[in-house]
């Protein structure tokens, strides 16, 4: 036996190492988590180190080192995901790993609905702490070289920005939401053909009129009425005459009440002045706005008026026009409690 000692020492730091290996399995498989059930967040970017310590600190891990140890033996220093995962109550080690490795991040749903701006969305989206900065969102969604890789054929994300309901990783950036939104919107739109829109309307220039039916529209089957209306006076050279389209112009300035100086003002979105599309999208129109406009209805009016329950009253001549404008919006009593303006001056 002596003659073979030297297979011992030669043995033994394999030895040695096999032992610390079932050491560190043996306490990152058994060592359990016994706290609460905590919402850990992994931040965009964030090295192991930071992780590592964070969960240390939190008593999630019962040893840095080791948890360092297995992540760089396993090949999994730079392998975990960034979102917010649950930590389970007993979890050990292993599981602790599998959850960050694969677990499915903790989102936040919110809705977006049909018709609002990029401006509303930048708020809804900062309420429900889906993004840092309402300002961030607006300041990439009016960025014209952002709007070019997102592949948009317009100065802004708006019009693509698609209203439905989303499920986000709290805190996400402004950018990854925007993509997001435009990739649904790509998605949602794929089928239509937009070859055949009225009056040899290109792509974008369908979104434009759209977000304009879209902001027009009280109810939904309407749509295509309305669609047909500003088709119509496109084909007359008419201007549109939409106070949506007005308002979006002075939008970040506009205090509630749309006054005769807005309408006088010259503003590339004002179309009581301009005899054409705004300059873009007034707002975020949903699937069935933008079929209104690739298949609008045929008919010869020219002018609709709010009956202030949400519908309108079509006309075909100017003076049918006013009309409708003296017996529902000029007369008082129509209006009371039930026109947006009433509402917005008991508001104030």
């Amino acid at each position: 036996m002596k003659k073979y000692w030297w297979l011992f020492v030669l043995a033994a730091p394999a030895m040695a190492m096999s032992m610390a290996a079932v050491m560190v399995y043996y306490k990152i498989s058994v060592w359990e988590y016994t706290g609460e059930p905590i919402v850990f967040e992994v931040k965009p970017g964030e090295g192991f180190s930071k992780i590592n310590g964070r969960l240390h600190s939190k008593g999630l891990i019962s040893s840095a080192k080791i948890f360092h140890r297995y992540a760089q033996v396993n090949g999994y220093m730079t392998k975990f995901k960034a979102g917010r995962f649950e930590i389970k109550t007993d979890s050990n080690m292993l599981e602790i790993f599998d959850t960050l490795l694969n677990g499915q991040s903790i989102t936040n749903s919110v809705t977006i609905p049909e018709g609002k701006n990029l401006f509303e969305i930048a708020q809804i989206l900062e309420k429900d702490k889906i993004i840092e900065s309402a300002q961030e969102f607006i300041r990439l969604a009016k960025d014209p070289q952002f709007a070019r890789e997102l592949g948009i054929d317009g100065e802004r994300a708006e019009g693509y920005l698609y209203p439905e309901t989303y499920k986000f990783t709290p805190q996400s950036k402004a950018k990854d939401v925007i993509k997001a939104m435009v990739d649904v919107f790509k998605r949602r739109t794929e089928d239509l053909d937009f070859s055949k829109a009225p009056l040899n309307l290109n792509k974008h220039e369908v979104v434009i009129l759209a977000s304009v039916v879209e902001k027009e529209t009280g109810a939904s089957f309407e749509r295509p009425q309305i669609a047909g209306v500003f088709v119509n006076r496109l084909k007359k050279r008419m201007r549109l005459q939409s106070d949506p389209t007005t308002i979006y112009g002075i939008y970040e300035q506009f205090n509630g009440n749309l006054r005769k100086r807005h309408l006088l003002e010259k503003t590339p979105y004002n179309t009581y002045k301009i005899p054409a599309l705004p300059a873009g999208p007034i707002s975020n129109p949903g699937l069935e706005s933008i079929k209104a406009v690739l298949n609008p209805a045929q008919h010869q009016f020219l002018y609709f008026v709010s009956q202030n329950d949400g519908t309108h009253v079509f006309s075909k001549t100017y003076r049918e026009h006013r009309q409708a404008v003296d017996k529902f919006q000029k007369n008082y009593k129509a209006r009371q409690g039930k026109s947006w303006r009433d509402l917005k001056e008991s508001a104030n």
